[in-house]
C-alpha cells in the first residue's frame, strides 16, 4: 500500500522530468508511505516515477519501488519500471504461472509480478489480477506509460494532462502540490458534491484533474492521454449471469474471499463494530485460519445505553470468536481537536468519512498497518432501503406521470407544505417527476441537495454549468448498462457504482491512509461477485439473513437481530444539535475546503 505519482513530458516541446516536483508530489504523500521513498528517473528525462512505500508485502529493499525489469525484446539499457499502489492477492499463483513458462523472479513482491506479466500479456493481464490496485508503468520499447485502477475503484489514481506533459498521483492534493497543474474551479464537481455528497467520478474539483475510472485502463504516448478503456463492469457481470440459475455456495465463496485478502507478511486486524458485515468478516477470517487476529471498535458517552451503542455486543461477538479486541473511547474534545486535520487529509469533499478516520487512528494506534473491513456487505446482500424504496417507486411514478399536470401539481403542494413542516421531505415531488427508471429513482433517492437549491449553494452560474456538465442523469443510466435484467440486480449494480465506489471506497482511503493504514474489503472483489451474481440476479427480498448465514457457525442473534444503526459519530451532538446534520455538514466541508479560500482555484 502506497503513494505513487508519474510525470510523462510526452512532447518534445514539453521541460524534461523536474526532479524536485516529483518530490514536492511525492512528499504530499508521506502518511500514506512512512516506510521508504524513492524515484526514477529515465535517462531521457522524459519520464518520472515516485513512490512512498508502505511495506505489507515482501518487507526487503527487494520489494521497494519505483521497480524496473529488462525485458529480452528491450534493447541494452532499456527497462520497463513501475509503481504500484495496492495489494495483488493472488500474485503467488500467477507467479507460479510465469515461472512455469521460465520467468525469473529476483524478489517475493507482488509488484514484480506485475512488472513481469505485463511483459506476457499487456492490458490482457488486468483480468487475472485479484486484489486492490492502481499503478502506472513505464512500457520502454513502446514508448508510453500505462494506467490502471481496479475493478472496483478500490484504490484512486488521478491525471492532469496539459497538453506537453502527464502528471499522475494517488491524491488529488499531490498533483495540485506540484505547483504546475491548473487550480481552476470545476463547476461539475462542486455540483456533483451537492447532490450526492462526494464528487462523482471521473470528476474532482480542479477541471485538470481527472480520475482513472474504476475498472478501467488508458495509455499514454506521444499524442497525450489515450480514451479509458473499460475491463470490467458490475452491470455486465450481473448481465451475464441471468442464464444461470444455479445454486451458490456462499459460504465458499465468502471464504475464499477472506483468505485471500489475509494474504500479508504484516499482522492483519479487522474493525468489528455490532453489525452483520463486519462480524461476518471476522467469524470468516477465524474459520479460514486467522490466528492472531485483532479487531477494534469505538464507543462514544453519548451512545452509552442506546441502541447504537455498538461497544457491547461488539465485545461479546470477540470474546465468542477468542480474538483480542480493543475498545477506544472517542470523546468530543478530541473529536474537535482532530477536526482541522480531518480536513488537511480528505483529499475531495465529503458529508462521509469521519468514522472511518478514527477507526482507522484507532487502528494504528496499536500498531496496526493492515485492517478487514466489513464495507460492500450492504450493496451485496440488499441492507439498503433503496432495495425496496425504488420499485415501489417507480410503478407509483410512471402511474402519475400519465395524469395531465400532476407533476407540477405535486411540485407546488410539496413546496407549499414543505417549508411549514419538517417532516414533509421535499423530495415528494423529485420522485414524482423523476421516479419512473431506475436512474432516475436512485438519483432522488441518494440525493443530498435538490438541483433547485444549488443556484443557493454555489451560485445560478455554477450551478447551471455544473449541471450540464456533470450530466449526472445520464452516468446513473450507464452503471446499469446493459441492463441487469432485474430489479435486486439493478440496485446491486447502482449502489455498488455511486455510494460504494465514489462515496464509501474513497472515503476509507484517504481516512486509512492518513493513518498509514491499508483497509482491505472482502466484500468488495470481482471474483466474489462473479460467483455470488446466479444468486443476486435472481433474488426476490433483501435483508442480510444470507450473509449472516453463511459462516459456520452463523452469527448469533445478538448480531443478527440487532436493529440496523449503521456505524456513525454522534456529529450532532457534537457540533450543536439538528442543524448540524449532513445537509449542514456539507456546507460546512465544502466552506473550510474550498468557497473560503478562491485562490487555491
Amino acid at each position: 500500500m502506497c503513494g505513487i505519482n508519474a510525470i510523462y513530458a510526452y512532447r518534445d516541446s514539453a521541460p524534461a522530468v523536474d526532479r524536485e516536483e516529483l518530490v514536492a508530489t511525492r512528499e504530499c504523500m508521506r502518511s500514506r508511505g512512512p516506510d521508504a521513498a524513492s524515484m526514477w528517473i529515465s535517462a531521457d528525462a522524459r519520464v518520472g516515477l515516485g513512490h512512498r512505500r508502505l511495506a505489507i508485502i515482501d518487507l526487503s529493499p527487494g520489494g521497494a519501488q519505483p521497480m524496473c525489469r529488462a525485458s529480452a525484446s528491450l534493447g541494452a539499457g532499456a527497462e520497463n519500471a513501475i509503481v504500484f499502489n495496492g495489494e495483488i492477492y493472488n500474485y503467488r499463483e500467477l507467479r507460479r504461472g510465469l515461472e512455469g513458462r521460465g520467468v525469473r523472479f529476483t524478489s517475493q513482491s507482488d509488484t514484480e509480478v506485475l512488472l513481469q506479466l505485463y511483459a506476457t500479456r499487456g492490458a490482457e493481464m488486468l483480468a487475472e489480477l485479484r486484489g486492490m490496485f492502481a499503478f502506472a508503468l513505464w512500457d520502454s520499447e513502446k514508448r508510453r506509460m500505462f494506467l490502471a485502477r481496479d475493478p472496483y475503484g478500490i484504490k484512486p489514481l488521478y491525471f492532469a494532462d496539459d497538453g506537453a506533459t502527464v502528471r499522475v498521483a494517488s491524491q488529488v492534493r499531490a498533483l495540485i502540490a506540484s505547483g504546475r497543474v491548473s487550480k481552476q474551479f470545476d463547476s461539475a464537481g462542486a455540483v456533483g458534491f451537492f447532490l450526492r455528497g462526494t464528487v462523482p467520478e471521473p470528476f474532482t474539483m480542479y477541471r485538470a484533474i481527472r480520475a482513472v475510472p474504476a475498472g478501467s485502463y488508458c495509455f499514454i504516448d506521444a499524442n497525450g492521454v489515450s480514451e479509458p478503456v473499460r475491463y470490467f463492469s458490475i452491470a455486465k457481470t450481473l448481465r451475464d449471469a441471468l442464464d444461470r440459475d444455479q445454486a451458490v455456495d456462499v459460504h465458499d465463496a465468502l471464504v475464499e474471499s477472506v483468505q485471500y485478502h489475509m494474504v500479508s507478511d504484516v499482522p492483519v486486524g479487522a474493525f468489528l463494530s455490532a453489525g452483520i458485515d463486519s462480524t461476518s468478516i471476522v467469524a470468516l477470517a477465524r474459520e479460514s485460519g486467522a490466528t492472531d487476529l485483532q479487531t477494534m471498535t469505538l464507543r462514544f458517552d453519548e451512545y452509552r445505553g442506546r441502541v447504537n451503542d455498538e461497544a457491547p455486543i461488539a465485545a461479546e461477538v470477540a470474546k465468542q470468536y477468542g480474538v483480542q479486541h480493543t475498545i477506544r473511547d472517542l470523546t468530543r474534545e478530541e473529536f474537535l481537536r482532530e477536526l482541522p486535520r480531518v480536513f488537511d487529509v480528505m483529499d475531495q469533499p465529503s458529508v462521509d468519512g469521519l468514522n472511518s478516520y478514527f477507526i482507522s487512528k484507532a487502528a494504528h494506534d496499536i500498531g496496526l498497518k493492515v485492517a478487514l473491513s466489513g464495507t460492500g456487505g450492504d450493496e451485496l446482500f440488499g441492507g439498503y432501503t433503496s432495495f425496496r424504496d425504488i420499485p415501489r417507486w417507480i410503478p407509483f411514478s410512471r402511474t402519475l406521470g400519465r395524469v395531465p399536470g400532476v407533476r407540477s401539481g405535486v411540485a407546488k403542494a410539496n413546496a407549499f407544505l414543505a417549508k411549514r413542516s419538517r417532516h414533509v421531505s421535499p423530495k415528494m415531488s423529485e420522485i414524482v417527476r423523476y421516479g419512473s427508471s431506475y436512474a432516475g429513482a436512485y438519483l432522488v433517492k441518494r440525493g443530498r441537495f435538490l438541483a433547485s437549491e444549488l443556484p443557493s449553494l454555489v451560485g445560478r452560474e455554477v450551478a447551471r454549468d455544473g449541471l450540464e456538465r456533470l450530466d449526472l442523469l445520464h452516468r446513473i443510466e450507464e452503471a446499469i448498462t446493459p441492463d441487469p435484467g432485474t430489479p435486486y440486480a439493478r440496485i446491486v449494480a447502482l449502489e455498488s457504482s455511486f455510494y460504494l465506489r465514489n462515496q464509501l471506497l474513497r472515503d476509507m482511503d484517504w481516512a486509512s491512509m492518513a493513518h498509514s493504514l491499508e483497509v482491505r474489503v472482502p466484500l468488495v472483489d470481482a471474483h466474489l461477485l462473479r460467483r455470488l451474481a446466479p444468486l443476486l440476479v435472481h433474488r426476490k427480498g433483501r435483508g442480510k439473513d444470507i450473509l449472516a448465514a453463511a459462516p459456520r457457525p452463523p452469527l448469533p442473534p445478538t448480531v443478527v437481530d440487532r436493529r440496523k444503526t449503521g456505524f456513525t459519530l454522534p456529529i450532532q451532538q457534537w457540533l450543536g444539535g439538528a442543524e448540524h446534520g449532513k445537509r449542514a455538514w456539507a456546507r460546512r466541508v465544502y466552506a473550510t475546503m474550498y468557497a473560503s479560500d478562491r485562490g487555491r482555484w
